[in-house]
Order: C-alpha cells, then structure tokens, then sequence
C-alpha cells in the first residue's frame, strides 16, 4: 500500500490544525446557513450585541474588517431588519448600529446552531480532552480567551 503523498506536511501541527479549522468552519457555515446567514454576517451581529450602540468605524475596528466589507454586511442586515443605523448621539457625524428586536431572536437561534456545529467538531473528545484542547489552543493563538 502507498503511503499518503506529503507525509512531512501532513505532519505538522500547523497543517493538522488548518484541517481542523477548515472543518470547524465549514460546519458553523452550514449551521448558520440553515438560519440564512454567512459567517461574517454572525460575527457581526454578536459584535453588534455585544458593543451596542457602537459606532460603525469602531465596529469595524473591534472585528478587523475592512470598512468596505462592513458596510456591505451592515447594508444585508439592515435591509433584512436585523440592525439599525442611527446618528451617534455622542457624534452625529458618525452612525451607531444597533440590533433589533429581530436581530437578537436571529443571533440567538445562530448562537446556538454554531454551538451545536462545535460540538460535532469536538465529538472525537471526552469532556476532560475538550478542556484541555480548548485551554492548548488558547496557549498557541495567543489570545487570551
């Protein structure tokens, strides 16, 4: 038998770990496409919950999207009455966005579909590994969680 083409590539933890991510992120994409969203559509609503008002440009920065992209993602959640973009009311000059009622039922049924995504990613592992996995790549993302 043949043995798999790229054994030293295929052997590195940095490949292993885009396979990994490449999985997880096609089974949230999945999930949240069941409910009619895409993956920067859901990171931006959570971020939109999470800082809200908050000012367009500043949302833009807390996500590391490019204002561009943003606007065209705010542009899909407006018209689908998931966010609102009002005048600042600390600076007229900037818009300050905002989910709806709508918007939050929406994340919420979104939160939880990418959980479940998440827990079929991490099914291979017993609880006790999933901790320690989630806690290893915390450690080697640098971030701080």
């Amino acid at each position: 038998m043949a043995e798999a083409p790229l054994p030293a590539i295929r052997s590195l933890p940095s490949w292993l770990l885009g396979r990994a991510a490449a999985r997880g992120r096609a089974l949230v994409a999945d999930a949240l496409a069941a409910e009619g969203m895409k993956m920067w559509h859901h990171v931006v609503l959570s971020a939109v919950r999470d800082l809200a008002p908050v000012a367009q440009a500043d949302l833009g920065r807390g996500i590391a999207l490019d204002p561009k992209d943003l606007v065209g993602i705010l542009n899909d959640l407006q018209a689908a009455g998931l966010v609102l973009r009002e005048p600042d009311p600390r600076d007229r000059r900037k818009n300050a966005v905002s989910l709806t009622e709508e918007g939050a039922r929406l994340l919420k049924r979104c939160e939880k579909a990418a959980r479940e995504a998440n827990d079929t990613l991490l099914a291979p592992l017993s609880p006790a590994e999933r901790d320690r996995f989630m806690d290893l790549l915390i450690r080697i993302s640098g971030t701080d969680g």
